[in-house]
């Protein structure tokens, strides 16, 4: 984290103000914390920033702590801290590929490649038609539809390397595009193939309303014969041998 720094000065833009639908929202969001308390909305405030803008900017850190009545320091550390923030200009589409361990596993490394070799070869780098930046990014929480990116907020699920170079291309071209899964499977969470449980119409028609029969429950089974287990009258009162002097005849 000590790594992430503000975009250079020489790329930074002049000045920064929220548009007057995210004024209204922020100034909303403002009001939900008691005085005094106003910091508290410094995330969501860089979020919208962010959202409008497309990156966090030196000007807007600048005006989000006026706005919050902090120090420009203060603001600035959550802006370096949380990855979410972006502190470089991005492209239109910011594809952020998951590379944690189920995606790396089922080829994630392909669809790197397929980014390196379409948008840019290094990562937080506009491409050159001003559409496009990736990065690496950690779970996105759709393991099982691994390999899977995030472009802007939409998700794409079971891709390869062929498959993500069409979204990028289809993009590019001006196509709309589905979220979801790409390999035909109709849910995120269904198996490849289709359902392999719960399968019986009969679920789900209504077919066996009406027709379960209660039973009685099965008798509990005999207690067990602790008579048996207990020890005898002697042996709890016998006695332990005495001991006999050394030497003594046995």
């Amino acid at each position: 984290m000590s790594l992430r720094r503000l975009a250079p000065p020489d790329i930074q833009p002049a000045s920064f103000a929220f548009n007057a639908a995210n004024a209204d929202w922020a100034r909303a969001q403002i009001a939900k914390y008691p005085p005094g308390r106003q910091a508290s909305a410094v995330i969501p405030l860089l979020w919208k920033g962010q959202e409008q803008e497309g990156w966090v900017t030196h000007p807007m850190i600048e005006e989000i702590a006026r706005l919050l009545s902090m120090p420009f320091i203060r603001v600035l550390e959550v802006a370096t801290f949380y990855t979410m923030f972006n502190l470089a200009p991005v492209g239109r589409y910011l594809v952020q590929v998951c590379t944690t361990t189920p995606c790396w596993l089922r080829g994630s490394d392909a669809v790197v490649e397929a980014c390196k070799s379409h948008i840019h070869p290094h990562p937080h780098t506009v491409s050159d038609d001003g559409k496009f930046s990736w990065m690496e990014v950690e779970c996105l929480g759709a393991c099982v539809n691994a390999p899977m990116l995030q472009i802007g907020s939409d998700f794409y699920e079971d891709i390869d390397g062929p498959l993500t170079e069409k979204l990028i291309s289809d993009l590019r071209a001006g196509k709309a595009i589905k979220p979801g899964p790409q390999n035909g499977r109709r849910v995120s969470s269904e198996p490849e193939g289709g359902a392999l449980s719960l399968k019986d119409p009969a679920l789900y028609d209504g077919s066996v309303i009406g027709k379960f029969v209660p039973r009685a429950p099965a008798p509990p089974p005999p207690p067990p014969d602790t008579e048996a287990k207990k020890p005898t009258q002697g042996a709890s009162d016998r006695e332990s041998p005495k001991q006999k002097p050394p030497g003594a005849a046995t």
